[in-house]
């Protein structure tokens, strides 16, 4: 419940520094914890107070607050792809609601990222809020090691429901490079299973990321990936062109014929072939057509190879339908989904396969899939998916993916005529501006945050991936801060 200057259990609300883009529609909430019991270290005791100490012990001050964190967390977090502290400082957040975060210094921004594809939803959803009060009056974690409970039992049961047929048994795991691994152990024990030890390679296609774990790594594009200073302590798998065809072309003579000679080369040593259907994604959000995945299906058809289809950042009607694969029709060996599944309000994914692939699997010398999460199949994560896959399916989901697409196709369209600008491109909610050079970070960053807008720009690509809910005046703010962008590097 809000307060306006009055304190609660919580600590003081205060209200939203003026003179950002717009007001915010709610109090940010930042405790006065200046009275909290400290060590010698200045740092807090304990968790008996009032005041949990994992809040902020800066008293609401706007850009003091904002300051303040930002010097905490250089003195000791360390972000992702960043050096120690970052170059770049990050932006403090201490709430968000719909669309939109609220910063410590008072700003309210609309988040054109969704958390990383994540926030389908958008931030503070009373449904998605309420299936994880629901579930911690129950319980918040248990064992899932000869153990089981009704969440995950219904999510899997939902999961096996929406995906293309076949896919019948479900593996939980912690997060989306976690469900590669999976996917990857599943392949190798698959072979074992059927008493072929020598097909233990993958092959699949340069321009791909599928995470930042090893097994993972191995599968990313090998020399324009983040990857290549382990190159040497990986396995050396196959890679095929990047797709050439893009996203509603057809496949012409020769799209396929390097991985199809790949494939007919070392079929004995194929385990399987993984890619991100349709979308390829932090390898460089490219689009490309799906007669090339329907080709691809056929060939394992042909030499009998499994398909992994890693559905972590395209899964839930991110391209505009429920998943990637379904703009081909086809149905992989595997399917890993991740990112969208809890609506991104926590970490959990899920690697799918069909009965072939775990029979095989169960029948190797193992007797059993070697995989074991401690957190598997958490039943607050699992309630929050279950809530957050229900919740979309109940709306005209693709209805508003295609307002979405249309709205980013309208805004970024003109700027393909800059000369700095090498591509536009939209598909879904996803929406992609290629510059031709590398886009400077931190000046990318500083206009979009003054148009009132979050982005995360990487290499040469401005691109965006709302919440399904964000408005039409919202999408129109993130394509003019991205236009922006464009025209302060031109």
């Amino acid at each position: 419940m809000q307060s306006h200057g009055r304190e609660d259990r919580d600590g003081p609300w205060f209200p939203c520094k003026e003179g950002s883009r717009r007001k915010c529609s709610a109090f940010s909430r930042v405790p006065d914890v200046a009275r909290e019991p400290r060590n010698e270290r200045g740092t807090f005791r304990g968790f008996g107070s009032r005041t949990s100490p994992i809040l902020l012990a800066v008293k609401p001050r706007g850009d003091d607050i904002a300051g303040e964190l930002v010097r905490r967390d250089a003195a000791c977090v360390w972000h992702p792809y960043a050096p120690m502290p970052a170059a770049v400082p990050p932006v403090p957040v201490v709430g968000a609601h719909g669309a939109a975060l609220e910063l410590a210094d008072g700003r309210e921004v609309v988040d054109g990222m969704a958390s990383w594809w994540a926030a389908i939803h958008g931030y503070r959803n009373p449904v998605l809020d309420q299936a994880l009060r629901d579930q911690l009056d129950a319980m918040a974690h248990v064992m899932f090691g000869g153990i089981t409970h009704p969440t995950a039992i219904a999510l899997a049961e939902r999961l096996v429901e929406i995906t293309p047929p076949g896919l019948e048994h479900v593996f939980f795991a912690d997060s989306g490079s976690v469900s590669v691994e999976v996917a990857i152990k599943m392949a190798r024990q698959y072979w074992l299973g059927r008493g072929r030890p020598g097909r233990h390679r993958l092959l699949t296609v340069r321009g791909g990321y599928h995470g930042d774990t090893f097994g993972a790594m191995s599968v990313c594009d090998p020399v324009n990936g983040m990857h290549s200073m382990f190159e040497s302590m990986m396995p050396e798998h196959l890679f095929a062109p990047v797709p050439s065809p893009k996203f509603g072309e057809p496949l012409a003579d020769g799209d396929i014929a390097a991985l199809g000679e790949l494939l007919a080369k070392h079929t004995d040593e194929v385990a399987a072939i993984i890619l991100e259907p349709i979308v390829q994604g932090t390898g460089g959000m490219r689009f490309y057509s799906a007669d090339y995945l329907r080709a691809v299906r056929q060939l394992c058809d042909q030499y009998d190879v499994l398909l992994i289809a890693d559905e972590i950042a395209t899964g839930f009607g991110r391209t505009g339908e429920l998943f990637a694969c379904d703009h081909a029709g086809v149905t992989p060996d595997i399917m890993c989904l991740g990112k969208a599944l809890t609506g991104g309000y926590l970490t959990m994914a899920a690697t799918l396969c069909t009965p072939d692939v775990s029979g095989a699997v169960s029948r190797a010398e193992s007797g059993a899939l070697m995989h074991g999460p401690t957190f598997m199949g958490n039943p607050l994560a699992a309630a929050v998916s279950l809530a957050s896959v229900d919740l979309l399916l109940s709306t005209p989901w693709r209805e508003n993916i295609s307002r979405v697409s249309g709205r980013l196709e309208k805004g970024l369209r003109p700027l393909a005529t800059s000369p700095r600008v090498a591509d536009v491109r939209v598909l879904g909610a996803i929406g992609v501006v290629e510059m031709v050079d590398p886009v400077p970070m931190k000046k990318a960053q500083d206009i979009v945050l003054d148009h009132g807008v979050w982005l995360r720009p990487f290499g040469r690509l401005l691109y965006t991936l709302p919440p399904y809910v964000t408005t039409d005046d919202d999408l129109d703010a993130i394509t003019g801060a991205i236009g922006a962008v464009v025209d302060a590097l031109s």
